[in-house]
C-alpha cells in the first residue's frame, strides 16, 4: 500500500510538473514567434527594426522580474509549502496571458496598449520566477536516489512539449489565416488558450502532496526562523553553489532562447526564409527533445551529470561556428532544419539534467531559493535578453555571425563559473568517484561470478 501511495505521489508530481512547465514556456515561445506581428500591432509608428527591438525589449521585461518573483515565492515556498505556491503560480500566469490576449492594439488605445502588454509580461515574469525552481525541487525530492536526473528530466520534457504545441499552433494560424486576420486577431489565440490552461494546472497541483523530505524539514526549528535570519543562513551556506548553478544554466539557456526565440526571426530577416519553415523545424525538433530528454536523464545518472555537462560544452564550442557557416553558405529550409536538429541535440544532451544538477548542490532548506536565484538570474541575463542583445547589435553591424559569437561566449563563461566555484569542483570530483565505485562494483560482481563457476561469465 505504501509503495502504491509513493508511486501515485510520484506520478502526480510528474504530471503537475509537465503541465506547469509546458504552460510556462508556451506563452514565452508564442510571443517570440509572432514578434514581428506584435511589433506592427503595438509599435506601428516605429520603423521595422526599431519596432522589433521594442518588441524584444517587452519580451525581456518579463525576465527582469523573474529573479524577484523567484526569491520571494521561493522563500515563501520553503516556509509554507512548494505545492501550494506552485498552484497559485498557475493562476497568476493565466492572468498575464489573458492581459496579452485581450489588450487592443496601438490604433485603439494608443500608448496604453504597449503599457498593458508590459504589465502582462511583468505578471507572467513574477509568477514564472519560481515555477521551474519549485517544480525541480518537488520532483527531485520524490525521486529514487539513483534516478534523480532521470526524474528531473521530466521538467525539461515540458520544454519540448511547449515548443511542439506553441510552434504547431502558430504554424496552423500563420498558414491558414490571411496576413490581415493574423495581425487583427490570429496572434491572440495562443495566449487565450494559455489562459485557459491555468485553472486546469491549479486543479492538478492542488491535489499533489508535499514531499516527505519537506515535511521533515518543517519539523525543524530553523524552518520557523525569521526571513532575515534565513536569508543570512542561505548566503553563508549556499552562496558558492549559486555561482556554480549559474554556470550550469548559462550555456543551456542562451542556446534555448537563441534557438527557439530568436532563430525564427533571424531566419526571416537575415536569411529571408518563411516563418512557417521555422515553425515546422521547431515542431519536428521539439519531438526529438521530448523523446531524448528522459534518455539523456538516464545517461546523466549513469555517467555523472557534471561530467556530461563538460562534454556538452566542449562539443558545442567546437560546432557552433561551423553550424552557422554551413547555414549561411546556402540558406535553405533543409539546411535550417539540419542546424536546428544539431542544436537541439546539444541542448537536450545537457539540459535534460539541469533540474537535478541545480537541486543537488543546495542544502534542503535553501533549495527553492537557491534554484530560483541561479535559474532566473541566468535566464534573465543570458536567455530572455538574448534576442534583445542580438537585435541591438544587429542594428549597427553585420548580424549574420552575431548569434554564434554570443553562444560561443556564453559557453566559455559557463565553464569558467563552474570551475571557479568550490561546489563545481566538488561535484565533478564526486561524479568521478561515483563512476569509479560503479566500475569497481561491476568488476567485483563479475569476479564473484567467475569464482563461483557461473557458466554465463
Amino acid at each position: 500500500m505504501d509503495a502504491q501511495s509513493d508511486s501515485g505521489k510520484v506520478f502526480k508530481t510528474i504530471v503537475s510538473t509537465v503541465i506547469g512547465g509546458t504552460f510556462e514556456w508556451f506563452d514565452f515561445m508564442v510571443y517570440s514567434y509572432f514578434s514581428s506581428t506584435i511589433a506592427r500591432v503595438f509599435f506601428p509608428s516605429v520603423d521595422r527594426s526599431g519596432a522589433l527591438l521594442l518588441t524584444f525589449a517587452t519580451f525581456a521585461v518579463g525576465f527582469l522580474v523573474r529573479p524577484i518573483g523567484g526569491v520571494v515565492m521561493g522563500m515563501v515556498a520553503d516556509r509554507v509549502g512548494r505545492v501550494k505556491v506552485l498552484s497559485w503560480i498557475m493562476v497568476l500566469m493565466s492572468v498575464g496571458s489573458l492581459i496579452l490576449g485581450l489588450t487592443p492594439g496601438f490604433a485603439t488605445l494608443g500608448l496604453v496598449a504597449p503599457l498593458l502588454v508590459v504589465v502582462g509580461r511583468l505578471v507572467q515574469g513574477f509568477a514564472v520566477g519560481a515555477q521551474f525552481a519549485l517544480s525541480s525541487v518537488t520532483i527531485y525530492e520524490v525521486a529514487p536516489p539513483n534516478r534523480k536526473m532521470f526524474y528531473g528530466s521530466f521538467n525539461m520534457l515540458s520544454l519540448g512539449i511547449a515548443a511542439m504545441l506553441s510552434s504547431g499552433c502558430s504554424y496552423l494560424l500563420s498558414s491558414h489565416l490571411s496576413h490581415a486576420d493574423l495581425s487583427a486577431w490570429g496572434w491572440r489565440v495562443p495566449f487565450l488558450i494559455g489562459a485557459l490552461v491555468g485553472p486546469i494546472g491549479f486543479y492538478v497541483r492542488h491535489h499533489v502532496d508535499e514531499s516527505d523530505e519537506f515535511n521533515r524539514l518543517q519539523a525543524r526549528p530553523a524552518a520557523r526562523a525569521p526571513m532575515r535570519e534565513r536569508l543570512r543562513d542561505f548566503v553563508r551556506e549556499n552562496g558558492d553553489a549559486v555561482v556554480c548553478a549559474m554556470g550550469v544554466m548559462i550555456a543551456g539557456t542562451s542556446l534555448n532562447y537563441v534557438w527557439n526565440a530568436y532563430l525564427p526571426t533571424y531566419a526571416q530577416l537575415q536569411l529571408h526564409l518563411s516563418l512557417s519553415s521555422s515553425l515546422q523545424g521547431i515542431f519536428i525538433t521539439s519531438i526529438v527533445m521530448c523523446v531524448l530528454s528522459p534518455v539523456f536523464g538516464l545517461l546523466a545518472d549513469r555517467v555523472g551529470a557534471y561530467r556530461l555537462f563538460f562534454f556538452f560544452i566542449v562539443g558545442w564550442l567546437i560546432c557552433v561556428f561551423p553550424l552557422f557557416a554551413y547555414l549561411l553558405a546556402d540558406p535553405t529550409e533543409s539546411r535550417l532544419m539540419i542546424v536546428r536538429v544539431v542544436g537541439i541535440l546539444f541542448l537536450t544532451l545537457q539540459g535534460a539534467a539541469h533540474p537535478g544538477m541545480l537541486v543537488k548542490i543546495f542544502t534542503v532548506q535553501g533549495r527553492s531559493t537557491g534554484v530560483a536565484i541561479s535559474y532566473n538570474t541566468s535566464v534573465m541575463l543570458f536567455g530572455g535578453l538574448a534576442p534583445f542583445y542580438i537585435s541591438l547589435v544587429a542594428r549597427f553591424t553585420d548580424a549574420h555571425f552575431i548569434p554564434p559569437s554570443y553562444l560561443f561566449g556564453t559557453g566559455l563563461l559557463a565553464i569558467a563559473l563552474v570551475l571557479v566555484s568550490r561546489t563545481g569542483r566538488r561535484v565533478l570530483q564526486e561524479d568521478r568517484l561515483e563512476r569509479r565505485q560503479r566500475r569497481a562494483a561491476r568488476e567485483a560482481g563479475m569476479q564473484q561470478r567467475v569464482d563461483s563457476g557461473d557458466p554465463a561469465v
